[in-house]
């Protein structure tokens, strides 16, 4: 690897990157390599082309969606997420929180499809989390298409962690056994209506996303904005035929801070218009822990050290870290299914 210097300033625009050159001639890899280690250090935001997603597979994940939220609202209810103890299902707008505001957008949440895990007297509280997801009867359709667009957007991301593997140079498997034989899967299909129904501004408020990578799709509407480590606001509106992808806490944690997990948020629509977007979150396996990864000496001099946020501390045991998350952004459910954790406050 050649001497690395670190970004000095922001664009102010996201860059998009090729992802069919990572596997394409060596020069063609190893420019694609500087100028995602180049995104990884400045803001961990960029579209992404050359995915190989089958463009039907996309238009009926979105369609179907929108079929999803023009159900009635009492079909919606019958799988509120308020029912499942572990944070699966619908959500209606004003209902999940981001540093204890209220994001104005409703949306479905989906994750790895599995049994409940068995609790014992001894058992962690995140293997409470795992389970089954909620699918909605009157539309029997929306099942089978998220779990096939969730395996497409899994491999998107693992494709991408190896990316990043090589862009910090180490082995494109260095992620693996963290996140090996099953990573999590986090899903969610989302509504944000307008400014007629939004009480403020905030589609979603100011935050990091805590997994490895996040793949992004937006329908048509803008709202994204991504904050870079200056300071700056960047716009990340729709592009046809893309995904935005994201690093998240995950990845600063395993690279005492040369990857940030940068933070952004959505701005609610005008009146009258609505914003839809498919979030998959790639995540680690719950029972691992994150170690530090022992950077190439020219990366390792630009090392930032992990974000220190007294509202949201980081936990390098991943379980922990998705507890944390769930119970402050859904208190209703934190109310129903975990009050003992609550009362005695082990839930940070």
């Amino acid at each position: 690897m050649t001497s690395y210097t670190a970004p000095t300033g922001s664009d102010t625009s996201l860059p998009t990157l090729d992802l069919q050159r990572f596997y394409a001639s060596s020069s063609d890899r190893r420019a694609f390599v500087a100028e995602l280690r180049k995104v990884l250090y400045d803001h961990g935001f960029f579209y992404l082309t050359g995915h190989g997603v089958d463009p039907k597979l996309i238009a009926d994940v979105v369609a179907t969606a929108k079929r999803f939220f023009a159900l009635p609202l009492e079909e919606k209810l019958k799988i509120e997420m308020v029912k499942s103890p572990h944070f699966r299902g619908y959500n209606r707008a004003g209902q999940e929180r981001t540093r204890g505001e209220q994001d104005w957008r409703e949306q479905l949440d989906i994750n790895t499809e599995s049994s409940p895990f068995e609790i014992g007297p001894d058992t962690p509280a995140w293997r409470r989390l795992q389970g089954p997801n909620q699918w909605p009867e009157a539309l029997p359709e929306l099942k089978p298409l998220l779990l096939a667009y969730q395996a497409e957007v899994t491999r998107i991301g693992i494709d991408i962690l190896k990316a990043i593997a090589a862009a910090i140079g180490q082995a494109e498997n260095v992620f693996a056994d963290i996140y090996e034989p099953q990573a999590s899967q986090l899903l969610k299909i989302i509504r944000y209506p307008g400014r007629d129904v939004a009480e403020t501004d905030q589609g979603v408020g100011a935050h990091k996303d805590g997994g490895f990578v996040t793949v992004l799709l937006q329908d048509a509407t803008p709202g994204l904005r991504v904050r870079t480590e200056d300071g700056v606001w960047i716009d990340a509106p729709p592009v046809p035929g893309t995904f935005v992808i994201n690093t998240g806490e995950l990845l600063e944690l395993a690279t005492n801070g040369f990857v940030r997990a940068d933070v952004h948020d959505v701005v609610a629509p005008p009146a009258g218009v609505e914003r839809f977007s498919v979030a998959f979150f790639l995540g680690s396996r719950p029972d691992a822990t994150i170690p530090v990864i022992e950077l190439p000496e020219e990366l390792k001099r630009s090392e930032r050290g992990i974000s220190v946020d007294p509202l949201n501390p980081i936990f390098r045991e991943v379980g922990q870290n998705q507890l944390k998350s769930r119970l402050r952004s859904h208190p209703d459910v934190a109310r129903a299914h975990y009050a003992d954790l609550l009362a005695s406050e082990q839930s940070v």
